[in-house]
């Protein structure tokens, strides 16, 4: 069947968006030629740096034939009515139509209306322009193909300067802000421009590779840089420093690409490593080289390039310029590091107090100060020494104003660590500082000491409190501040070592600590506020800006107990809010794993904050639900917990309270009496040394005395006591299960 090959090509397009780019161009056109009635065999894109090639297999030489429904007006409907309907419809008499009965409308004319398919190529000349136009990139330009053309609106990524667009080997025939399409490619700037006249892909392909001297094919390109690079690397009894994310960036700078290895400047490897391996990363977009021979596989005095072109030399001087060009950026890495190391970490504190965190919460000293506290008071929570999670906590975010993370933000954390060797300080606690940031992802490892886990964990809950005490939380897909981030930090950092805190408790009292600030920057904002701005904001009951600022600073000045005192900070509803979004961070983290999320909200609802303790019951309840005692159990709950919710609603009351067995009551209800008088106080004894499973064990013999109960019991006597007395007892099958979970919440 006939193919669709569409090559847009352009001035460079940047690496990063060039796979979205050829996924959402393989779905545009899927999209468009479906929604016109031609499904196709296949479809695959390729991307470039100058080109989105997609090629569609399959495709129809036109759609097929339809036949739609005209619906017209009743049998009997005024002639103009019927001639309109004629017109519409395309038919001559109204013989012609068909009569149905339609519901609500009675018998009317139908015209069965039968509308030839379109030639494909037709729906492509439409298609494409549209898709152009519509083409989303992160960032593009308006453009117009020429100086001439002042009103051109087409926005791309880059100047398109060419689109090949054929179709069963001819051209589909379009134009687009002057540029016709044809079928010509180019090829290689240098080694093979052409232009080259194709029809099909195949021919496509190898022109471009063995003439216009262009690999296609994104994983091909990349197949042979690293090939190459590790080669090169195994020649000199050298290893590549792998990096996934760099080898998905040079294979969309080079169509050709050529892997070259380069000599370094050796005296620059007394920098740290990580300094070496990001210049090389983010400047140059060199890969870094090890020594396996050295200690710790240290960098080798080598790094990796990809030219985009055949080198006469074999790219010796190529690897020349871009080692003089490497000495150069690594020189002012040298300065940086260098004149960092002439001031101590500590002494960096107090520049911290002139970068602003959030407008409300304060400055990064304010932050680190509220974090020296709180990891203070976690840390013999999770097994670390107290002042050095508050040493830690004042050094961590102290490199943030060193020149070296000034220059290289991804520093951060890593060049504290340094920076706190060198003066001096314990290895535990500059490795907090480099870890207090982690884990920064799902791949990503937790501090492996106690410190570093205080310190992290201080770090994510102050940023998370914070931004909840402000009201700043995450909308849909929007999260500007990575609050999700956060807390599936602060989940794994718990859980990973099944560290004891509790969240309500500890985040309370941190909100308390967190508001200082807030008044503080209210105060300063009204400083600058003229009276009218401010009667206009709603603080119309202060005569004079003086009076507002009177009560703005008495705001300030509240210290962390007075806070403590004041029954408006007592409100706790930010910190369930805040629980409740760990709740849903939590169920994305466990759902891997298998975990039902009905689970964890039915564990949640006891108002239970610690999550070690949360997913122990939550695995101890999917386990039990899992036997059939546990499914007929949360059967007899569901009966009893609705039999209770319609009485209580129609007599507005709450039954609660110790049920009996009463004279003449059936054996089915003495023996539900007794099983939940043993029953439930076994429960209650294994939840309080935090055996779940065993409270689980103890619940599941009650499972037979309610099956019972409900077979051959009539809950609703006619007699009034017996009837409350049957509603108690069901109360205890309620209150004893709702112990364990709020098994409303469970599904099934």
């Amino acid at each position: 069947m006939p193919q669709l090959l569409l090559e847009i090509l352009s001035e460079e397009i940047p690496a990063r968006m060039q796979a979205k780019a050829e996924a959402d161009l393989v779905k545009a056109l899927m999209d468009g030629l479906t929604a016109a009635g031609l499904m196709p065999e296949g479809i695959k894109g390729f991307s470039g740096p100058r080109r989105l090639v997609a090629v569609v297999e399959g495709l129809p030489v036109k759609s097929a034939d339809v036949v739609e429904d005209v619906i017209g007006p009743k049998e009997g409907a005024p002639d103009a009515a019927i001639q309109g309907f004629l017109k519409k419809a395309g038919l001559s008499d109204i013989s012609q139509a068909h009569v149905h009965d339609v519901p609500k409308k009675g018998r009317v004319y139908v015209a069965h209306v039968r509308k030839a398919g379109r030639q494909t190529a037709d729906v492509i000349a439409a298609l494409v322009p549209q898709i152009i136009r519509g083409f989303h990139w992160p960032k593009s330009m308006r453009w117009g193909p020429n100086l001439t053309n002042k009103n051109g609106d087409l926005r791309w990524v880059r100047p398109i300067s060419r689109i090949l667009c054929t179709f069963d080997g001819e051209v589909v025939p379009f134009e687009i802000e002057g540029i016709r399409s044809d079928n010509l490619t180019e090829g290689h700037r240098v080694m093979g421009r052409g232009p080259f006249k194709v029809r099909r892909f195949d021919d496509y392909a190898d022109v471009l590779k063995n003439r216009g001297r262009v690999i296609l094919d994104r994983e091909e390109r990349k197949e042979i840089i690293l090939t190459d690079a590790k080669q090169l690397c195994a020649a000199q009894n050298l290893e590549l420093v792998d990096d996934i994310g760099l080898l998905e960036e040079v294979a969309g700078l080079a169509e050709h690409p050529v892997v070259i290895i380069g000599d370094m400047d050796a005296s620059f490897l007394d920098l740290p490593p990580e300094v070496i391996k990001l210049s090389m990363r983010t400047h140059q977009k060199y890969f870094a080289v090890r020594d396996p021979a050295k200690k710790d596989g240290a960098l080798a005095p080598k790094f990796i390039v990809v030219a985009n072109l055949d080198a006469a030399d074999g790219g010796k001087k190529i690897a020349e310029g871009n080692s003089r060009v490497l000495s150069a950026r690594l020189n002012d890495a040298r300065f940086f590091w260098d004149n960092d190391r002439k001031v101590s970490l500590e002494s960096r504190f107090e520049k911290l107090g002139s970068i602003v965190f959030h407008e409300q919460l304060g400055s990064v000293k304010d932050k680190a100060e509220r974090v020296m506290a709180l990891a203070k008071e976690l840390a013999p929570k999770v097994g670390a020494d107290p002042a050095q999670a508050e040493r830690a906590a004042k050094l961590a975010k102290c490199d943030l104003v060193s020149d070296m993370v000034g220059e290289f933000a991804e520093l951060e954390g890593v060049m504290g660590r340094y920076y706190a060797t060198l003066q001096g300080e314990p290895q535990t606690i500059a490795d907090a500082v480099r870890d207090h940031y982690k884990p920064k992802g799902p791949g990503d490892n937790v501090p492996g000491d106690p410190v570093g886990v205080a310190v992290a964990l201080a770090d994510k809950l102050d940023t998370l409190v914070g931004f909840w005490s402000i009201d700043e939380k995450p909308t849909g897909s929007k999260d500007p501040f990575a609050l999700r981030r956060a807390a599936l930090g602060v989940i794994r950092l718990l859980m990973d070592d099944s560290y004891r805190v509790s969240l309500l408790r500890c985040c309370s009292r941190h909100r308390k600590r967190v508001s200082i600030y807030v008044p503080r920057y209210v105060a300063q904002a009204i400083d600058e506020m003229p009276l009218g701005a401010a009667k206009a904001g709603g603080l119309e009951t202060f005569a004079s800006v003086a009076d507002l600022m009177s009560e703005a600073e008495r705001l300030a000045k509240y210290t962390l107990a007075e806070h403590e005192r004041l029954d408006q900070y007592d409100i706790r509803q930010p910190d369930y809010d805040l629980l409740a979004f760990f709740a849903d961070r939590l169920k994305v983290h466990l759902r891997e794993q298998g975990a039902r999320h009905d689970l964890i909200d039915a564990v949640f609802a006891l108002g239970e904050d610690d999550l070690v303790l949360i997913v122990k019951r939550v695995e101890a309840l999917g386990e039990f639900l899992a036997t059939e005692d546990g499914k007929n159990l949360l059967a007899g709950y569901k009966r009893a917990a609705n039999i209770l919710a319609i009485e209580e609603k129609k007599h507005v009351e709450t039954y609660s309270g110790q049920g009996i067995s009463m004279p003449g009551d059936p054996p089915e209800v003495d023996a539900l009496v007794s099983a939940l008088a043993k029953a439930a106080p076994e429960a209650t004894s294994a939840l309080e040394r935090e055996d779940f499973a065993g409270a689980m064990r103890a619940l599941s013999k009650l499972r037979g005395p309610v099956d019972a109960f409900f077979d051959k019991v009539t809950v609703n006597a006619d007699v009034a006591d017996v009837r409350v007395n049957r509603l108690m007892i069901l109360s205890q099958i309620r209150d004893a299960l709702g112990r364990v979970a709020d098994f409303s919440k469970v599904e099934g």
